[in-house]
């Protein structure tokens, strides 16, 4: 019996049951109708959202600066276009349908006619193997999501007019592992760029603009061997404990002091969340921890200082191969520390032209230049005649030499069956005359007096020779320098006892050991630590850590009378006529300078034309301040090629100590075209 005969008995409990169903049924059938048409993209939504990805965030960069407080490592605002892959996601689908059902097309079209030539239909097994010679659906959509890409990529260098291209490589590559993160595209945009990208980016949908603090050194190539450069982390968590599924483009110093406080300087990484759906793309973000800048590093350095000695270096000629360092005689500090041949080290954190590209890269693998070299600090030297004050002062501290006793010189010295000829000429030299005029079988003569020897090599030891000087660490050559066990083996000779004793032989040193050297004459016999970092600082310049002034490694432990011979020898070597580094000469101030000349050894002989020049001294004089060395390779002597850097080094120091405080030069933000 059907249900509605049923239904016609008046039947209350059989109504109220056929009453109940059909509620139930317009439940069910209004639930899937809100489902299906007016909540389906909320569903849609909530299906493609699949997981949550973390990213590290780097911190600013913290600054480097003089002791003034100028900065001469800085930050500054980059506007950079990034093409953000989720946003072309529609364009990817489209165009790939469309590949696909070309590349059906094309596959049918070539099956018709292979059939048309064979006259028959292909076998399942014949589509088969000409199915082999077609590319994957993998294939079409990786060139696919490229070429479109690409496209949006050379429109926006026609609306930027400038030249930008899309590596294929480093697309898949971002595609394949971190879609859900931008893709930079074209950076250091300039305002007339940007005005442009502004009025015309409907033109390239998926790029957008993004302002991102990029380092910056606003004086160029000055100073680049002490501040170091950057380069790209590939490994950005440099044993951070937070794990995280991507990490934004970051930088870690590679040399100088970028390098030694990199940790100091890098900050705490921030951190965001990244709502990415099924397909890798990015859906939503969120910050939940803001990165916290990286501390400020203040140097000892003085950057009017510094820009004079690397001025004063550039004089010797068409890119020179040298170092100047200028030392505070009191206590250390590293004023200036100029290297060439230099760079600019700019071009490793921003993109400069092709044609700069390209002439900064071959400078930096000449193997002659190598502008990457801290001369200064990493290059074993021969120290020449400027050591000869160590020897004089020991031949003075056992008093076996009285400083006014006359010396026959026969312009040469004979030691066993070798003849060292002499520049300075036959004559009779006392120590002063010996020291101004640099003659060798002088000081060959003091040293081969009985005791003389050991003694160089103890105050030699007192200096630390042969040792590095902490400075920049890691980043510096300890040099060559006997030991007692070196002179009392048997393999030492009278032969090896002579060169020392003009500062060549068994030892080498740096520049900066040159000028510990000096400012132990200087000052009385203080052996300080090298400072060139004074302390670190917040970014609203509260002090955090301090390195003190004045460290003392050691002392010569010489009398003050013998050192002050040592002062009037080098300053006669200043201030004689016949002195051979007058030309350092500065008028009001007593300068005490030696200077130097030593051959080098190239390719297994001796080569003339590197033969290492040097200038060493201080000043004043009655109340020595300033040390300044100065060192050329290639240069044709001491006297004439670093005497005079040091001629201006000085004018500038003195200039200095003249102008107040308040008019002293700030330094002020270069420009792109000032990079360039």
């Amino acid at each position: 019996m059907l249900i509605f005969d049923q239904l016609k008995k008046d039947d209350p409990q059989l109504r109220f049951l056929a009453v109940l169903v059909l509620a139930g049924l317009l439940v069910l059938l209004g639930g899937l109708w809100w489902i299906q048409v007016v909540s389906v993209k909320f569903y849609q939504e909530k299906l493609e959202t699949q997981s949550i990805r973390t990213v590290r965030i780097p911190a600013v960069r913290g600054r480097i600066l003089d002791r003034e407080g100028r900065p001469i490592a800085d930050n500054r605002p980059s506007y950079n276009v990034n093409m953000y892959l989720e946003a072309l996601s529609r364009n990817f689908q489209t165009n790939y349908a469309t590949a696909l059902a070309q590349a059906r097309t094309n596959f049918n079209s070539r099956i018709k006619a292979q059939e048309a030539v064979l006259k028959r239909k292909l076998t399942p097994q014949e589509k088969k193997l000409l199915a082999q010679n077609e590319k994957n659906r993998s294939t079409i959509q990786q060139e696919t999501r490229y070429q479109v890409s690409s496209s949006i990529v050379t429109e926006l260098g026609n609306r930027l007019q400038c030249e930008v291209s899309l590596d294929p490589k480093e697309f898949q590559k971002r595609y394949d592992k971190a879609r859900a993160l931008p893709l930079l595209i074209r950076p250091n945009l300039t305002p007339e760029q940007v005005a442009r990208f502004e009025e015309q980016s409907m033109y390239t949908p998926g790029m957008y603009l993004d302002i991102q603090s990029v380092r910056y050194y606003p004086n160029g190539n000055s100073a680049a061997h002490l501040l170091g450069y950057l380069q790209r982390n590939s490994d950005s968590s440099d044993g951070e404990e937070a794990d995280y599924d991507y990490r934004l483009d970051d930088w870690k110093g590679v040399a100088g002091i970028e390098r030694v406080f990199n940790t100091e300087l890098r900050g705490v990484a921030g951190s965001k969340s990244v709502l990415v759906n099924n397909l890798g793309y990015r859906q939503n973000e969120t910050i939940w921890a803001q990165a916290e800048p990286g501390k400020n590093v203040v140097l000892t350095i003085d950057m009017d200082i510094q820009k004079a000695a690397e001025a004063a270096l550039q004089s010797a000629g068409a890119d020179p191969r040298g170092a100047v360092v200028v030392m505070d005689a009191r206590n250390g500090d590293i004023l200036a520390m100029a290297s060439a041949p230099n760079y600019n080290p700019n071009y490793f954190v921003q993109h400069p032209e092709p044609a700069v590209y390209e002439r900064e890269k071959q400078r930096w693998i000449d193997e002659e230049l190598r502008p990457q070299a801290n001369r200064a600090m990493q290059e074993n030297l021969a120290p020449g005649s400027i050591f000869k004050m160590v020897v004089g002062l020991a031949a003075l501290e056992l008093g076996v030499l009285n400083p006014r006793d006359p010396f026959p010189s026969q312009g040469y010295y004979i030691v066993g069956n070798h003849t060292f000829h002499d520049k300075a000429g036959p004559g009779l030299y006392d120590f002063s005359r010996a020291l101004a005029r640099s003659s060798n079988p002088y000081f060959m003569h003091q040293g081969l007096k009985p005791g003389v020897l050991p003694k160089v090599v103890a105050l030699g030891q007192k200096l630390h020779l042969g040792e590095k000087t902490g400075l920049i660490p890691g980043q510096e050559t300890r040099g060559v320098f006997p030991t007692p066990k070196d002179i009392s083996s048997d393999s030492w000779h009278d032969g090896d006892t002579a060169i020392l004793s003009i500062g060549q032989g068994m030892i080498n040193i740096t520049p900066v050991q040159a000028a510990v050297m000096i400012a132990a004459i200087a000052n009385g016999g203080k052996v300080f630590w090298p400072r060139l970092v004074s302390r670190l600082e917040t970014a609203e310049g509260e002090v955090v850590q301090t390195f003190p002034e004045g460290r003392l490694r050691d002392n010569l432990g010489v009398s003050p009378r013998n050192l002050k011979i040592v002062h009037e020898a080098m300053m006669a070597d200043v201030e004689s006529v016949d002195g051979t580094g007058h030309k350092a000469a500065v008028q009001g101030w007593h300068i005490a300078g030696k200077t130097g000349t030593a051959e080098v050894e190239r390719h297994g002989g001796k080569d003339r034309n590197a033969q290492q020049t040097w200038f060493a001294s201080f000043a004043p004089v009655e109340s020595p301040r300033y040390v300044v060395v100065a060192t050329v390779e290639g240069g044709a002597s001491g006297g004439l090629t670093c005497a005079p850097i040091a001629h201006k080094v000085y004018l500038a120091l003195q200039q200095r100590e003249q102008q107040p405080h308040d008019k002293r030069s700030a330094t002020r933000p270069g420009t792109l075209a000032q990079i360039q």
